[in-house]
């Protein structure tokens, strides 16, 4: 093992910090080799077969090029749930398990009989890790997912397959909102978000693995149109949101104060910005009001 993770230290170490290149290691022993983490530490001096070294100093190459090492593997965890990923859908972020782990720990839930079902619907679903989360650690959960690309939804059913969920899926856009109401029959109680929210305009700020490999399409939305989404999918919940339901986003730190005034001026109620483990204004909740 010695050799193997010198070479790749010295593959990338111009590259990536030191801190992605032990974890790089690590999982390239773990996926490659088998190897547990305890495993890599007890057992630095075995020897790495020459199949698995010639794959390993291979995808040490794709690294070089800043390809995320989820899409060269093919797969990540959101949630401690396997999750398949490609070209076509988001590498799940932390950010987001955080937004998860925030409605399945919700009052909104906890006060909730367990009868009728919770209708929950993800919109703009990628890998489906929103949704099948959801559906797994939600009791009683019925659970509804969109999105525009249907490569995206080929690999968010696969991902629900995996993980033994049953999830509805719809292609649809959006930004058509009358065609996507048309899709659904059901009212929800919660509706779900991680939209397009970073601008065109912060481009340069964004790393080379991410700008060069993931889709576009589930990235950027306009300057002159931040809360393209946003406005859009609240004008939706307004009315495929039952009345006291809760609408939850991922946002655009820099965006909060204009989304927070948005959700007002459409009568939401309980308007509440949360922030993340970093400190960063990263969720937005709300309720439609109440009728009466």
């Amino acid at each position: 093992m010695k050799d193997t993770t010198a070479y790749i230290k010295k593959e990338l170490t111009d590259i990536y910090s030191p801190g992605e290149i032990r974890n790089f290691v690590r999982i390239l022993f773990s996926t490659i080799c088998g190897l547990s983490y305890n495993q890599q530490i007890l057992c630095k001096d075995k020897e790495i077969p020459g199949n698995e070294k010639k794959r390993i100093f291979s995808i040490t190459e794709r690294l070089k090029k800043q390809e995320p090492i989820q899409y060269i593997l093919g797969e990540t965890e959101f949630y401690s749930l396997p999750v398949k990923v490609n070209p076509s859908v988001l590498i799940p972020r932390p950010e987001t398990e955080e937004l998860v782990d925030l409605i399945i720990k919700s009052p909104f839930l906890k006060m909730r009989p367990e009868n009728p079902p919770v209708k929950i619907l993800d919109i703009g679903t990628g890998s489906g890790c929103i949704a099948i989360t959801l559906a797994k650690y939600v009791p009683h959960a019925e659970v509804s997912a969109t999105d525009i690309s249907e490569p995206a939804l080929q690999t968010a059913r696969i991902n629900a397959s995996l993980n033994k969920t049953d999830i509805r899926f719809f292609r649809s856009d959006i930004l058509d909102t009358e065609s996507t109401i048309a899709c659904m029959n059901d009212d929800f109680d919660i509706i779900i978000s991680n939209p397009p929210y970073v601008k065109n305009s912060e481009r340069e700020t964004i790393s080379p693995n991410v700008l060069h490999f993931e889709p576009h399409i589930a990235l950027f939305v306009p300057d002159e149109d931040p809360l393209l989404f946003y406005r859009t999918i609240a004008d939706f919940a307004q009315k495929k949101l039952v009345a006291g339901g809760c609408i939850c986003f991922e946002i655009n730190p820099q965006c909060d104060n204009l989304i927070t005034r948005m959700l007002s001026d459409k009568k939401f109620t309980e308007v509440e910005i949360i922030r993340d483990l970093s400190g960063k204004n990263r969720f937005a909740f709300a309720r439609k009001m109440k009728a009466g």
